[in-house]
C-alpha cells in the first residue's frame, strides 16, 4: 500500500519536494501562470507526475528542463532532492550560454546607480536649500 502512495505525486508537491520552489503555494502560482510545462503542455497543479516525463520550468532567475527520475511527496535535503530529476543536456547548454552572455543580469545594477537613497536626498536638500 505504501508503494502505491509513492507511485502518485502531484506536480506542485513534486516541484516543492525537488526544491525548485520554496513553498507549495509558490509552485502552484508558477504552474497557474504558465511557467511550468509538462511534456510541452500547460497543466494544472494537481496533474500527476510520472517517471520519465519532461518538465520545463521558467522562473525569473533561471530556465531549466528536467527529466523526472523519481517521485516524492516529502521535502528532504538538497542532495536527496537532486536525485528526483536529471537536467537535460540542452538545458545545461542553454544555462551555460545565458551565463556567458549575461542574459539574466538585466535587472541588476550597481549600488548608487538609479534613484537617490534617503541619505543622498537629505544631502541634496541641504545643498540646494529646497525640497528635491
Amino acid at each position: 500500500m505504501a508503494n502505491e502512495a509513492e507511485d502518485k505525486c502531484r506536480l506542485d508537491k513534486w516541484l516543492w519536494a525537488a526544491r525548485f520552489f520554496k513553498t507549495r503555494s509558490l509552485a502552484t502560482a508558477a504552474i497557474d501562470t504558465g511557467k511550468v510545462h509538462v511534456d510541452g503542455d500547460r497543466v494544472k497543479p494537481a496533474k500527476e507526475v510520472h517517471i520519465g516525463q519532461v518538465i520545463h520550468i521558467r522562473n525569473r532567475d533561471f530556465e531549466i528542463e528536467v527529466n523526472v527520475q523519481a517521485l516524492s511527496n516529502v521535502r528532504r535535503g538538497a542532495p536527496e532532492a537532486a536525485l528526483l530529476y536529471n537536467e537535460t543536456t540542452e538545458s545545461i547548454a542553454k544555462r551555460e550560454n545565458a551565463k556567458l552572455t549575461g542574459e539574466h543580469d538585466f535587472a541588476q545594477r550597481d549600488r548608487g546607480a538609479g534613484r537617490p537613497t534617503k541619505r543622498q536626498l537629505r544631502d541634496i536638500k541641504k545643498f540646494t536649500g529646497s525640497a528635491y
